[in-house]
């Protein structure tokens, strides 16, 4: 949407609910009715009345009104959280009642397996877990210009599963099915995650 459109298109209402399963189990992101289209340009922003779900909406853009990409990417790392956790998005009984809070006191505590999915049964590597929550936390940074852009998510994702893959054994073929898409954007090497 944001780089493979034109004009590029910010979604504005990312969450599960939105993200349909088709029989192969490939996503597809689904109710554009509050999306809105970019201009094309050296614009950063569009200023606009604020729209989308509480718990997945960007503070950011609730405070300014500016919707950027990197507002779809706030809400996308709710997404991650809500699937890394199992979670919902706001829990009166945790200390932290949303789940960025709870996530962030978790990781500051250390604790990634209480963080993780308990239906996981830690049957995963924790090198992958930790990536992809600090994947997470990325995108819900509260400001903007610390969040990365789609296309690093989705690469730092496919580092994730690569790992996790040859972990259990799979020999799944990266380069096709879900990540049929090219990036063509530089990569850094990222440390390991703890």
């Amino acid at each position: 949407l944001h780089t493979g459109c034109i004009p590029p298109i910010v979604h504005r209402d990312i969450k599960t609910t939105n993200i349909l399963l088709d029989q192969n189990f490939q996503a597809k992101l689904a109710d554009f009715g509050l999306s809105r289209s970019f201009p094309t340009g050296n614009e950063t922003h569009v200023s606009t009345v604020v729209a989308g779900t509480p718990g997945y909406l960007d503070p950011e853009y609730y405070r300014t009104n500016w919707l950027t990409e990197k507002s779809d990417i706030y809400s996308f790392g709710i997404v991650l959280l809500e699937i890394i956790t199992n979670q919902p998005i706001i829990q009166q009984s945790r200390e932290k009642p949303h789940i960025v809070e709870w996530v962030s006191f978790m990781i500051r505590k250390g604790d990634i397996r209480n963080i993780m999915d308990p239906n996981l049964h830690q049957n995963y590597d924790i090198g992958s877990v930790w990536k992809a929550t600090e994947i997470a936390m990325s995108c819900v940074s509260p400001s903007s210009i610390g969040r990365p852009n789609m296309s690093r998510v989705a690469n730092d994702l496919k580092e994730c599963l690569i790992s996790e893959n040859s972990r259990t054994g799979e020999s799944r073929d990266m380069e096709s099915k879900s990540m049929e898409f090219s990036m063509g954007i530089y990569t850094e090497v990222i440390p390991k995650a703890r």
